[in-house]
């Protein structure tokens, strides 16, 4: 996705939202959820952090960006199930995560839960991700900067720590 493509989203709720009905109507996205996909997709982003932390060292960096790549994935599964959606494809969990998480009104009961929404950068972070997934995945590179490798695996991290505070702190799963 190009980053004009996701000011689009960013900025214009109707058309996040026409797209999200049109995935429910095509049955991309699909309304409900349990605490178990919820923890499951949790556990998942972790074990890929886990497999990235384990080769990004070594030989097979094109593996490590797919590994961040897909833990933010499982990472912004899981927090979708907390709001009735569940999705199989990135786009609809892109624009989940921005109508439900990004940018939202803030009441005075709200402010306390400020720092755990996503902001532009996580929402940037994760479209980042998914490019250079696709980078390692389909292009026949496959040597990638370990440093840039290393840097993609903090943030990868830190995203997914982010979102395990947002649902350690939500009423869904207490």
């Amino acid at each position: 996705m190009k980053n004009y493509e996701l000011e689009q989203y960013l900025n214009n709720k109707k058309l996040v939202e026409e797209k999200i009905n049109s995935f429910i109507k095509d049955e991309i996205i699909k309304i409900g959820s349990s605490k178990g996909e919820i923890t499951g997709h949790l556990a998942k982003a972790e074990h890929n952090l886990d497999f990235v932390k384990a080769i990004h060292q070594k030989e097979y960096a094109d593996w490590a960006v797919t590994g961040c790549y897909y833990a933010c994935y499982h990472a912004a599964l899981s927090l979708i199930l907390t709001k009735g959606y569940s999705s199989k494809n990135h786009l609809a969990t892109l624009l989940v995560l921005i109508k439900e998480f990004y940018n939202k009104e803030l009441n005075q009961e709200d402010i306390e839960t400020l720092s755990q929404l996503l902001d532009y950068q996580d929402v940037l972070f994760y479209v980042e991700s998914k490019n250079k997934r696709e980078d390692a995945t389909y292009s026949t590179k496959i040597k990638f900067d370990k440093a840039e490798v290393e840097q993609l695996r903090i943030k990868a991290t830190l995203f997914v720590s982010k979102i395990k505070t947002i649902l350690k702190n939500s009423d869904d799963l207490n």
